[in-house]
Protein backbone atom coordinates (compact mmCIF):
# COMPACT_ATOMS: atom_id res chain seq x y z
CA UNK A 1 0.00 0.00 0.00
CA UNK A 2 1.38 3.62 -1.15
CA UNK A 3 2.82 5.61 2.35
CA UNK A 4 3.43 9.67 1.99
CA UNK A 5 5.73 12.08 3.67
CA UNK A 6 6.38 15.77 3.91
CA UNK A 7 8.81 18.35 4.85
CA UNK A 8 7.53 20.03 8.28
CA UNK A 9 5.82 23.01 6.88
CA UNK A 10 3.79 20.80 4.32
CA UNK A 11 4.92 22.42 1.19
CA UNK A 12 7.08 19.59 -0.16
CA UNK A 13 5.03 16.14 -0.15
CA UNK A 14 5.36 13.03 -1.72
CA UNK A 15 4.14 8.99 -2.21
CA UNK A 16 6.12 6.30 -2.29
CA UNK A 17 3.98 3.68 -4.56
CA UNK A 18 4.91 0.78 -2.37
CA UNK A 19 4.54 -1.24 1.07
CA UNK A 20 6.18 0.76 3.59
CA UNK A 21 9.40 -0.87 4.80
CA UNK A 22 10.14 -2.56 8.01
CA UNK A 23 13.60 -2.20 8.30
CA UNK A 24 15.78 1.12 7.65
CA UNK A 25 19.01 2.29 7.69
CA UNK A 26 21.04 4.58 9.71
CA UNK A 27 24.88 6.19 8.67
CA UNK A 28 27.25 7.94 11.04
CA UNK A 29 28.52 9.72 8.32
CA UNK A 30 28.64 13.70 9.07
CA UNK A 31 25.85 14.47 7.31
CA UNK A 32 23.28 11.98 8.15
CA UNK A 33 24.39 11.85 11.81
CA UNK A 34 23.84 15.94 12.51
CA UNK A 35 20.81 15.31 10.79
CA UNK A 36 19.69 12.32 12.43
CA UNK A 37 18.21 10.46 9.37
CA UNK A 38 16.55 6.67 9.14
CA UNK A 39 16.37 6.13 5.56
CA UNK A 40 14.93 3.73 2.95
CA UNK A 41 15.91 3.21 -0.55
CA UNK A 42 13.45 3.10 -3.35
CA UNK A 43 13.51 3.21 -7.12
CA UNK A 44 12.44 6.67 -8.47
CA UNK A 45 10.03 5.05 -10.36
CA UNK A 46 7.94 4.66 -7.02
CA UNK A 47 8.21 8.06 -6.07
CA UNK A 48 6.17 11.00 -6.77
CA UNK A 49 6.55 13.78 -5.96
CA UNK A 50 2.94 15.52 -5.32
CA UNK A 51 3.74 19.52 -4.11
CA UNK A 52 6.79 21.63 -3.55
CA UNK A 53 9.07 21.25 -6.66
CA UNK A 54 9.13 25.01 -6.94
CA UNK A 55 10.25 25.15 -3.04
CA UNK A 56 13.09 22.52 -3.37
CA UNK A 57 16.67 23.83 -2.95
CA UNK A 58 19.43 21.04 -2.83
CA UNK A 59 22.99 20.32 -1.34
CA UNK A 60 25.94 17.83 -2.29
CA UNK A 61 28.90 17.37 -0.83
CA UNK A 62 31.95 14.96 -0.82
CA UNK A 63 32.03 13.34 -4.13
CA UNK A 64 28.43 14.62 -5.45
CA UNK A 65 27.01 11.45 -5.82
CA UNK A 66 23.63 12.20 -4.05
CA UNK A 67 21.77 15.33 -4.24
CA UNK A 68 20.06 16.12 -0.81
CA UNK A 69 16.47 17.74 -1.59
CA UNK A 70 14.97 20.34 1.19
CA UNK A 71 12.50 22.46 1.56
CA UNK A 72 13.42 26.37 1.35
CA UNK A 73 10.97 27.17 3.70
CA UNK A 74 11.26 25.22 6.54
CA UNK A 75 14.70 23.03 5.76
CA UNK A 76 13.13 19.92 6.19
CA UNK A 77 15.32 17.22 3.78
CA UNK A 78 12.28 14.74 3.62
CA UNK A 79 14.28 12.92 0.41
CA UNK A 80 17.20 12.69 -1.75
CA UNK A 81 18.13 11.94 -5.19
CA UNK A 82 20.67 9.55 -6.36
CA UNK A 83 21.77 6.43 -8.38
CA UNK A 84 23.03 2.21 -7.42
CA UNK A 85 23.84 -0.23 -9.68
CA UNK A 86 20.37 -0.80 -10.69
CA UNK A 87 19.27 2.49 -11.92
CA UNK A 88 18.45 6.27 -10.04
CA UNK A 89 16.95 5.76 -6.56
CA UNK A 90 15.31 7.98 -3.88
CA UNK A 91 16.60 8.04 -0.39
CA UNK A 92 13.44 8.80 1.83
CA UNK A 93 13.91 10.20 5.15
CA UNK A 94 11.41 8.09 7.05
CA UNK A 95 11.67 10.71 10.19
CA UNK A 96 9.08 12.55 7.50
CA UNK A 97 6.90 9.93 6.58
CA UNK A 98 3.96 10.06 9.91
CA UNK A 99 2.48 6.43 9.41
CA UNK A 100 5.94 4.75 9.84
CA UNK A 101 6.64 3.83 13.27
CA UNK A 102 10.71 4.23 13.46
CA UNK A 103 10.77 2.81 17.23
CA UNK A 104 9.28 -0.57 15.22
CA UNK A 105 12.28 -0.96 12.57
CA UNK A 106 15.04 -2.77 11.94
CA UNK A 107 17.57 -0.43 11.97
CA UNK A 108 20.67 -1.38 9.71
CA UNK A 109 23.67 0.50 11.00
CA UNK A 110 26.00 1.67 8.42
CA UNK A 111 29.96 3.04 8.82
CA UNK A 112 29.81 5.84 6.11
CA UNK A 113 32.11 7.79 8.56
CA UNK A 114 34.76 5.80 7.53
CA UNK A 115 33.95 6.04 3.87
Amino acid sequence: MPYTGSCHCGAVTFTIAADAPSEAMSCNCSHCSRKGFVLTFVPADQFTLDSGADKLTDYQFYKHNITHRFCAICGTQSFAEGKSLDGPIRAINLCCVPEVDIDTLKINRVDGASF
